[in-house]
Parts: structure tokens; C-alpha cells; sequence
């Protein structure tokens, strides 16, 4: 199948990963970047977020002018055209892309309806009629969009990349910069900086990794704790290898009950230690393919028992492995099912 992909280009991105993963699966892809698309004032420091708190409404005459010329020079028709995300997207700029597509189906990794970030996906949220298919990852955004105006939508769950998440090889070290007792891969939230500092006070041996959290109010108690920004590429899953126990934090500003650490982590070889929620029970057997917690005290408790039975945190870390590879989240599964729901419209 010929597919035009539209969304954020670089090989660090979840974007990317689901634009290689269906080159995998045996499609032909051609990639558009959209930031690229957007025009050089969506990256400026002051105008990129002037753009994005007036919902990227004023770069749609320059993205679909940039989107003709780019599909003038692609001269081919294609069976799909797939936006990831799409924020920059107005109805304007996906008519343009359903002139060299039979169908356009958006894959929104974000909650562009719910509460958190005010106006940014006001553009998006305006052209969800104008696709085919919405693919939407959170329960609540199923009946959201469709008020909104959607045709059609397909839940899927965040998921894991079968080629960057795999675990490490045999070939691949794992240095001690990358070894910790409890590990968390992730930006700072104002939900998070407490827990972090709780379960410090706890005395928990703590390891994070991620941006932003130089602006938590705990800063001076967390800076001890913090090794570095957030990884990318293989330093990702060494450093998931390398924690005993790894924890999985939700963005309580984007509705989640599950992310894509809930897969991401027992994927790549990590034992998954979560906040407890539906959507992770129905993922996972509690006790068994992971740990689960409801509050920091819970989570203090979880915590020390994992890391005074190394054979137990074994067990549960293996029976992850075989768990998540059995519920088929990885991008190459996820994007055939998704291709499949759009090609029966």
C-alpha cells in the first residue's frame, strides 16, 4: 500500500517509530514532515508559542500552501494518508491531503479534547470531520470526538516499538550510569514532584530521568535523585534495563489510564511498578506481569518488597515480557489493525 505520512520526522519520536513500523509490515511510505510544513515560526522560541495558544489558527494559509507544493513535487496518489497527531492540521490543509489520498485517517496520541491544554488543538479539532478515521487512544475521546464531528472512531492502546524498544542484545553493555534500584523515565508534572519526594523521605534509592524538572517546587529535594534529561534510543532501554524497579507515572492533565511506559517498560526487559487503574488490570495480572499502587504509602510499601526479593522482582519482570508481547501493542500490530478498520470503509 502507498501511504503518505504526516507528522514529526525525527528518529527520536513515537512518530517516527509508527512511520518506520509500517515500512516494516511491507508498505511504501513517504514521509512529510508537519512541523516542516508549519512553517519556521511554529519552532520560533516566542512565535511557536503564541501559535500554539491560539490553536496554530494563523499558520494554516502558509501550512496548506506548503502542503501544495510538497504534494505537487510528490506526484504520486496514494491508498492512505495517515497525520499523526495532526495539531497543525486545519479542515483546509486535510482536504488538500485527501486530493492524493482515497482515505485519511488521523492517529491522535495526544487528548485533544480533554481539559489540559486549553486552545492548542482548537486547529485539529475543527477537521476531525474531514477524516475517514480517527484512531484515539483514551476511552473518553471515542464519544468526544465524534460530537466534535468525527465519522468514525477506532480505540487503540499506547504501545511499544518492536525495533527501538527491543531489549538490549547480547553485544550491548549496560553501563553503571544506567543501573539504578527505582527508576523513573519521564517529564516533570506538578502531580509527580510529591510522590518523587515522598518516596525519597521514605529513604527509596531514586533515579529520574526527564525534562522540566529543574521548575518543580521540590527541586532542592529532587536534585540529589535527578541523573539527566530525558533518554532517547537505546540509553532509553538501557536505563530500563538497568532499574530494578521502574515506575510508571500517569498525566493526570491527559486523562490516562495506561501510557506508553505501560508497555514500553516490560517490552524492553523492565519490571513495570504503576499507578493501579482499569486499563492497567486489564492489561496486566497484579502481583503477577506487574506491580500496581493507588498512593504514595502504597507505592513506598511496593517498592521495598520488590527490592529485598530479587526473586521475586525476576519472576514478575519475566512474566511482563511474555504478558505484553501477548497483547500485540507494538506498532507494527497496532497500525495493521488500524489500516484494517480504514480499508473496510
Amino acid at each position: 500500500m502507498r501511504i503518505l505520512y504526516v507528522g514529526d520526522t525525527d528518529h527520536t519520536t513515537t512518530s517516527r517509530h509508527r512511520a518506520d513500523a509500517l515500512g516494516r509490515i511491507g508498505h511504501q511510505v513517504t514521509h512529510l514532515d508537519m512541523w516542516t510544513l508549519g512553517g519556521v515560526s511554529v519552532r520560533h522560541p516566542l512565535w511557536g508559542r503564541i501559535h500554539y495558544r491560539t490553536g496554530y489558527r494563523f499558520v494554516q494559509p502558509q501550512l496548506r500552501k506548503n502542503l501544495r507544493t510538497s504534494l505537487g513535487l510528490a506526484e504520486a496518489k496514494f491508498e492512505v494518508a495517515w497525520v499523526n497527531n495532526g495539531e497543525l492540521l486545519g479542515r483546509g490543509a486535510v482536504e488538500e491531503l485527501r486530493r492524493v489520498a482515497d482515505k485519511v485517517l488521523l492517529y491522535s496520541n495526544d487528548d485533544p479534547t480533554g481539559p489540559r491544554d486549553g486552545p492548542r488543538f482548537a486547529s485539529l479539532r475543527g477537521a476531525f470531520g474531514a477524516y475517514d478515521l480517527c484512531a484515539v487512544v483514551r476511552n473518553e475521546n471515542v464519544a468526544e470526538f465524534e460530537s466534535a464531528g468525527a465519522l468514525r472512531t477506532f480505540r487503540v492502546f499506547m504501545g511499544y516499538d518492536e525495533v527501538s524498544h527491543q531489549p538490549l542484545l547480547p553485544e550491548e553493555s549496560l553501563p553503571d550510569a544506567f543501573r539504578s534500584e527505582v527508576g523513573f523515565f519521564g517529564t516533570w508534572m506538578p502531580e509527580r514532584g510529591p510522590l518523587m519526594v515522598a518516596l525519597l523521605r521514605a529513604g527509596l534509592p531514586l533515579a529520574i530521568w526527564g525534562e522540566r524538572w529543574h521548575r518543580a517546587p521540590e527541586w532542592q529535594e529532587l536534585r540529589a535523585a535527578w541523573r539527566g534529561p530525558g533518554l532517547q534510543g537505546r540509553d532509553y532501554v538501557k536505563a530500563i534495563a538497568g532499574a530494578k524497579v521502574c515506575l510508571g507515572l500517569l498525566s493526570k492533565g491527559n486523562r490516562d489510564l495506561h501510557t506508553t511506559r505501560s508497555s514500553e517498560i516490560p517490552f524492553a526487559g523492565g519490571l513495570l511498578c504503576a499507578e493501579r487503574t482499569d486499563e492497567h488490570l486489564a492489561m496486566y495480572r497484579e502481583n503477577e506481569d506487574a506491580m500496581f499502587w493507588e498512593s504514595s504509602v502504597e507505592c513506598i510499601s511496593v517498592c521495598r518488597k520488590l527490592l529485598a526479593d530479587d526473586r521475586q522482582r525476576e519472576r514478575i519482570r519475566l512474566s511482563g515480557m511474555k504478558r505484553v508481547r501477548e497483547l500485540h501493542l507494538g506498532n507494527e500490530d497496532v497500525a495493521a489493525s488500524i489500516l484494517s478498520a480504514v480499508q473496510t470503509l
